[in-house]
């Protein structure tokens, strides 16, 4: 049996949490077919395979955000517990937990879709360096444009200051002598 589910449905369901791509309870059970409780029942009984790195419990404050930031999450709508946060590794220990053809078909779906957006995310750093390098590049020519133009306005600007005669005067001549005139 090969259960198809659509790519965009599983990243849809990936959330950054604590600084990592993690998918909720819930979301892996409907992918799954089976209840949350079924779900997290299955991870309480082998809760040794889930250490923090591969599953955390958010907090009251973590599920509140989650419910502002997503509109279709409404009250009662689901669980009052808190959910569980998988990680990656989190999620392909499932499959030994929920041992169907279903969860092994679904967890291989989910395995893809957590490499497309690391494969994304590389991608979108290394056109955010590109651009950087590219901004810094420019930014010296900026100065240099400028210093030369600041140069040119120098040159062209005229002179306020007043030349000196070359010579002497009849004043300064009687001043060296104390004489007035």
């Amino acid at each position: 049996m090969t259960t198809t589910v659509p790519m965009e449905r599983i990243t849809s369901k990936i959330y950054l949490i604590r600084g990592q791509k993690v998918m909720l309870d819930r979301d892996l059970a409907g992918l799954y077919g089976v209840e949350t409780k079924v779900l997290k029942q299955a991870v309480r009984r082998n809760i040794k395979r889930f250490p923090d790195d591969f599953m955390f419990e958010l907090t009251k404050e973590e599920k509140q955000s989650l419910r502002s930031q997503n509109v279709t999450l409404k009250r009662g709508q689901h669980s009052k517990y808190l959910p569980f946060a998988f990680t990656k590794e989190g999620v392909a220990m499932l499959s030994s937990v929920l041992n169907s053809d279903r969860a092994i078909d679904v967890n291989i779906a989910i395995m893809r879709a957590f490499v497309q957006l690391r494969r994304l995310m590389a991608s979108h750093d290394e056109l955010a360096n590109k651009l950087a390098e590219l901004e810094r590049h420019l930014r010296g020519h900026d100065d240099q444009i400028q210093a030369i133009f600041e140069a040119i306005q120098q040159l062209i600007a005229p002179t306020a200051t007043k030349k000196k005669k070359i010579g002497f005067t009849v004043k300064e001549e009687l001043r060296k002598f104390g004489k007035k005139k």
